[in-house]
């Protein structure tokens, strides 16, 4: 098999005698690893002093992900392509060392992955950056060209799983597999010379006892081979024979195509369904999006897949390199599979091009796994799943209870499902101590400080020493983003708009959006002064200060795209002003008084901030709504000429907070109303708010999940109360296109996934 690939294209042997260094290559990874975990405590130029004179595929892939970090906390065009040639390079030299590492006999042969899957771990690393980066980038053939990747990083990742899967197997099989040969052998007399048996064993002629250590050297030996034993996928990367049965079959090159001219990429012919495809001719070049439909669906083996659990000092990880592997792999298809398995609807056809679904359970357990390890994949792995459970979680609503379950033979944790709080703040306190002047781990405590709804202690942290600047500009952003939502949860509108306006000095995702909360901030001041009976003077300020804000915001939009297309946020602002413009037109009155509902209250909406907000913030926000249909408040002439749009953006926003107050039956009434009872022609079209309609629904759905638990005297049993959940979730899922889908989605597929768990756990009773 190998004779293929080794041949140049005139047929003849490659002639490059190059052999990598057994011995220099634990010291690489370890060289690299360190350097490049500096980055995890905000030290940029130690990391970068640290693999700068580095060559091998460890340091170019420490390059690399020390640009992907910079890359996606800031989104830079200049530091996205830096990333992205960084990467770039670290897979070219991956690939290159996983080719070389099949014909050098010297290499690290593991116990448990097949030989080269280091090499082939740091291609699909740079795989799967450069994927995220890509689908990051403003370019639709960068996007696209990004799912490819996923591919191709899925396939490396979940053979080096399945090895481990094999590995962790194959003990008790291999052991037993060997007992029968034992049997077989001493069935016939022709065996009795060790010499015969592979490893030496048979009987003790003298007493009749079994010889267990040739046995022991037999199933080493058949854990060896079966470890070394592989073929190649599309990627020239290892793929270990898998013994299941499986719809997924590798085979070895047929050794009759010798003669076929050898390329330095997969040409990319295959068999589909008997018939013969050539995938080259969908492969993305610079000016062609291309067609990916004729990409056959991967199907994932990681469903049957045990999980390697041990603890970094087991003496399964006794070497550095298969600590590199197994953390790094776990990582990175941990990653895979939960960054697929949050795909909101709306993006759902792109699960056609990726190939393959995700799995959020799966992908979990594996990150946790790797977040064990101290070492700069341990480091991320920790970093995605606190951002995971205080973001994505913390944006959701419909969530099942944490419970305890058995993860492995003497560890029984929290349901990584939920929102496993203990276990958080102890990854978060490890992390702490590791890396203690990050400010990226600073972020995740305020978070999670937000999570438990102590929002004035989660804004202190960013103001109580003077130490609190990141030398990162890009996690000093960050920072300043989310204290500037926790002054918006917590109504403190001078903070909010004050660090909003300071977000467009340190970054440039979406100054639009800075712009408008900062102004809208500027607005809930303005009605303030108006009812607390606060100086003109007073008013006029806030009034100018809105108005200026919220006209500069459309000027910069558009400016960022995402998939060749504007920010969903960007296009939001853009209509928002659009329709004020308007109305004060229509109206006769000035620009201030012609903004509907609470737009500051419609932002904590789409932050889903009502989360976080303790009982008395969430008056507050039922305050702040009065100003539009309260007689004693607003405008009521102004009131009386609204469409039915505006008000269903009130029954909304309203429904939320008596919800979060467990005022379930009011915000049902409301919803039902006010936005079910309302045709949905009436709510889209023009300058109109369309994302009413769906969001109420899944309002329902929600406030229907919350109440399954309600015990005695309750109007429905919990399984009719989750019925009722799915129906309405179903319903959202199903919308047509509207405003901010995508972000809504998010909710909807975590929604979802909950209840598919719900009924499979049901089941299981």
């Amino acid at each position: 098999m190998l004779r293929g690939w080794l041949r140049d294209k005139k047929g003849e042997l490659n002639a490059s005698t190059h052999s990598l260094d057994a011995l220099a290559e634990p010291q690489d990874i370890e060289a690299s690893m360190r350097a490049a975990n500096y980055i995890m405590n905000d030290d940029l130029q130690a990391a970068e002093d640290g693999l700068a004179n580095g060559t091998s595929s460890f340091h170019k892939m420490g390059k690399g992900m020390v640009a992907f970090l910079r890359a996606t906390l800031g989104f830079e065009p200049e530091i996205m392509r830096e990333a992205s040639e960084r990467l770039a390079d670290a897979e070219t030299t991956a690939s290159a060392d996983h080719r070389k590492a099949q014909r050098d006999p010297h290499v690290h042969r593991s116990a448990i992955y097949p030989v080269g899957s280091e090499f082939a771990l740091c291609n699909a690393q740079a795989q799967l950056m450069g994927a995220v980066v890509g689908v990051l980038n403003e370019s639709l053939t960068e996007s696209i060209r990004g799912f490819y990747k996923l591919r191709k990083a899925f396939v490396t990742l979940d053979a080096i799983l399945a090895a481990e899967d094999k590995y962790v197997r194959g003990h008790s099989a291999q052991t037993v597999s060997a007992r029968h040969s034992l049997d077989s052998l001493r069935s016939t007399r022709s065996t009795r010379s060790t010499k015969a048996v592979p490893g030496g064993f048979g009987d003790d002629r003298a007493g009749g006892k079994k010889q267990e250590k040739p046995l022991l050297d037999v199933v080493r030996q058949n854990e060896a081979q079966a470890a070394a034993k592989s073929t190649t996928n599309s990627n020239g990367l290892p793929m270990p024979e898998d013994d299941d049965d499986n719809d997924d079959e590798f085979y070895d090159v047929d050794e009759s195509h010798e003669d076929t001219p050898k390329t330095d990429t997969y040409a990319g012919i295959i068999e589909i369904d008997g018939v013969i495809k050539d995938l080259a001719k969908n492969s993305l070049d610079d000016d062609s999006t291309s067609n990916t439909q004729d990409l056959p669906p991967l199907k994932s083996l990681s469903s049957d897949h045990q999980i390697l659990d041990h603890d970094p000092d087991s003496d399964v990880f006794s070497n550095p390199i298969d600590v590199f592997i197994h953390s790094g792999a776990n990582l990175c298809f941990g990653l895979l599979l939960l960054m697929i398995s949050m795909i909101p609807p709306a993006f759902n056809r792109l699960l056609f091009i990726i190939g393959f679904h995700g799995d959020r359970d799966r992908g979990l357990r594996l990150l946790w796994q790797a977040s064990k390890f101290h070492n700069v994949n341990g480091a991320m792995a920790g970093l995605v799943l606190l951002g995971y459970y205080h973001q994505v979680v913390g944006f959701a609503d419909v969530l099942p209870e944490p419970s305890i379950i058995r993860t492995s033979d003497n560890e029984a944790q929290q349901d990584v499902q939920g929102y496993p709080k203990e276990r958080c703040e102890a990854l978060l306190q490890d992390m702490r101590t590791r890396h203690p002047k990050s400010h990226l781990w600073l972020l995740e405590q305020a978070r999670l400080e937000a999570m438990n709804r102590r929002l004035s202690t989660a804004i202190s942290l960013f103001e109580s020493s003077p130490t609190t600047k990141s030398p990162l500009k890009q996690v000093e952003a960050l920072n300043m983003f989310e204290k500037s939502l926790s002054a918006m949860y917590i109504h403190n509108y001078a903070l909010c708009s004050e660090s909003f306006l300071n977000c467009v000095k340190l970054n440039n995702w979406s100054h639009a959006l800075y712009y408008y909360i900062a102004g809208v901030a500027h607005v809930e001041s303005y009605r303030h002064c108006k009812i607390s009976g606060a100086s003109a003077k007073e008013s006029k300020k806030h009034a100018e200060k809105a108005t200026e804000y919220l006209h500069q915001a459309p000027k910069h939009a558009g400016k960022k795209k995402f998939m060749a297309r504007q920010l969903p946020f960007d296009v939001f602002v853009v209509r928002k002003i659009q329709k004020w413009d308007a109305r004060a037109k229509e109206w006769n009155v000035p620009f201030i008084d012609a903004i509907g509902v609470s737009p500051l209250e419609e932002m904590i909406f789409f932050w889903n901030g009502y989360r976080r907000m303790d009982e008395s913030q969430l008056h507050t926000s039922l305050d702040n709504l009065k100003w539009s249909d309260d007689p004693s408040r607003g405008n009521k002439t102004l009131w009386a000429k609204e469409e039915a749009d505006e008000k269903a953006v009130l029954a909304v926003l309203r429904a939320v907070t008596l919800r979060n107050l467990q005022r379930w039956d009011e915000a049902a009434t409301i919803l039902q109303e006010n936005v079910l009872a309302i045709p949905n022609s009436e709510l889209k079209g023009g300058l109109k708010d369309d994302w009413t309609a769906p969001c109420a629904r899944y309002e329902m759905g929600v406030a229907a999940w919350l109440r399954r638990k309600e015990g005695p005297g309750a109007k429905k049993e919990e399984v009719e109360w989750v019925r009722e959940c799915e129906g309405w979730v179903e319903k959202a899922a199903k919308w047509e296109s509207y405003e901010l889908d995508a972000r809504v989605g998010l909710k909807v597929a975590t929604a979802q996934d909950t209840l598919k768990k719900y009924w499979e756990g049901r089941k299981r009773l």
